[in-house]
């Protein structure tokens, strides 16, 4: 029978307390039961952990880019061989539901090998040199310890990609993983413990996450930042480690825009779209969010996604044939109500769903409105929950107006059949990822991140592990 733990520290190599013997109560958004509790750090706890990490991280600088490439692909290889009991404990602790849970911990595994090949791949140069004798070099080093900060929706995702970056690149690295759902993020630290990774070159604290981000920000020990978060959070994250001349990788918020031209295959668009869309409740970063569908085939695209939204079955991602779970906290019913309030009240029409069910767990039905004006909040706000807008436009050039009308650039979706449309939105959407006529996002080897205030840099593909390192040249005679 599987169970749910209580979650600890990790520090110095240690699965260790509070020095305070603080907790914080872990609960279950499906039955609002508390299931677990975890050790609450504090400023004596991260002084452990970075003394730790920079220890560490002298350690690991020194490790040769082929033996952490073969300690990480064991750490991969043991998190598949757990897939089940960490599945169960990410859908206790965050709802989804428990295929997509599974699906999830077997991603982060293949995010990790991604990054195990990369290690061994962080190429100088050597450059020719104007003089006989010289010789000109630009190596690659490691910045230095890191701390990462990650939210609740995808616990492992959103950890491993930060976590697998820095240990590619000999980084020693502290991740405060979210107090929502702690038990999963902690059973990755775990794979990497026993994989034999050494004492300080991971931590993982828990807390207060803007006592945490602060402290451990401004720090000297700590040389790079990386925040995946909301925007507003993001952008003050982002100054504090600009004043401590930090390097910083920030994943912030969206509002993705989907354009369906009347020339799409309409069957793939609302089937891409709706799973999309409604995948862990709605909240996902890069979910589909504005629809922007042209006039010819609104009504009929309109109908077809209604009907897959009211096919979804919702309940408790434990049990057979869910395939929408909750909500993550007792937060995001209201803000869908009052997303949902004042779009409605603006002149938006509500289609289907739009309630709470139940009066235990935090379940909400997947909703579609129409027709929401663009001063609406729903419209300028990321929804971050189960809420499609699907509004109308006539010609290319008003889709492209309204995808790039707001300061948030993530990702982007369009359905078209010309060649042409698609090479014109790949030249003018103005974001950091589009994908056209299916949904090719998020895998290891292709870039992961935002533009504007979306954010800067990416957390995927080859690039991903360039914020990791710094170049320092080398000149010399012989």
């Amino acid at each position: 029978m599987q169970t749910y733990p209580d979650v600890k520290l990790f520090i110095n190599g240690e699965w260790r307390d509070a020095i305070g013997g603080e907790t914080i109560p872990v609960v279950d958004p499906a039955t609002e039961e508390v299931i677990g509790k975890i050790a609450h750090a504090r400023k004596a706890d991260l002084d452990l952990a970075l003394e730790a990490a920079e220890k560490g991280f002298k350690v690991w600088r020194d490790t040769s880019p082929f033996d952490r490439s073969k300690l990480m692909r064991k750490a991969a290889d043991l998190l598949r061989s757990r897939v089940e009991p960490i599945a169960y404990m990410m859908t206790r602790e965050q709802g989804k539901p428990l295929a997509q849970s599974r699906m999830e911990v077997m991603g982060a595994a293949d995010t990790i090998d991604w990054f195990a090949e990369e290690a061994r791949r962080t190429y100088g140069q050597i450059i020719p040199a104007r003089f006989g004798g010289v010789q000109q070099m630009a190596i690659k080093m490691p910045v230095g310890p890191v701390a990462a900060f990650t939210p609740w929706n995808f616990p492992l995702n959103q950890v491993v990609r930060k976590l697998s970056a820095a240990l590619a690149t000999g980084c020693s690295i502290i991740v405060k993983a979210p107090e929502e759902t702690p038990a999963s993020p902690s059973e990755l630290i775990r794979a990497f413990v026993d994989a034999g990774v050494p004492a300080g070159v991971v931590g993982l604290v828990y807390g207060t996450p803007a006592e945490i981000s602060e402290y451990l920000i401004a720090h000297p020990v700590i040389r790079k930042m990386s925040f995946t978060g909301s925007t507003p959070v993001g952008k003050h994250l982002a100054a504090l480690a600009g004043k401590h001349m930090k390097r910083a990788t920030m994943e912030l918020g969206g509002h993705a825009p989907v354009m369906i031209f009347d020339d799409a295959d309409l069957e793939k668009a609302i089937e891409v779209t709706a799973l999309a869309k409604f995948r862990n409740a709605g909240q996902v970063c890069v979910a589909p969010t504005r629809f922007l569908v042209q006039d010819g085939v609104a009504d009929k695209f309109t109908e077809g996604f209604i009907k897959a939204a009211r096919a979804l079955k919702v309940g408790n991602g434990l049990e057979d044939g869910v395939t929408m779970g909750p909500l993550a906290n007792e937060r995001r019913i209201p803000a869908m109500e009052d997303l949902l309030h004042d779009a409605v009240s603006s002149g938006a029409e509500l289609k289907t769903g739009g309630k709470r069910i139940g009066n235990k767990g935090y379940f909400f039905e997947p909703t579609v409105i129409t027709d929401a004006p663009i001063s609406s909040r729903i419209m300028n706000d990321e929804p971050f929950g189960p809420i499609a807008i699907i509004n109308r436009f006539s010609h290319y050039e008003d889709a492209v107006e309204e995808a790039n009308r707001l300061p948030f650039g993530l990702a982007s979706y369009a359905f078209t059949s010309s060649v042409r449309t698609a090479h014109a939105l790949s030249r003018q959407v103005e974001a950091g990822m589009l994908t056209i006529n299916h949904n090719g996002l998020a895998l290891p080897e292709v870039p992961f991140g935002g533009i504007k205030d979306s954010g800067y840099g990416t957390e995927g593909g080859s690039e991903a592990t360039e914020a990791y390192l710094e170049t320092r040249f080398v000149s010399q005679m012989s």
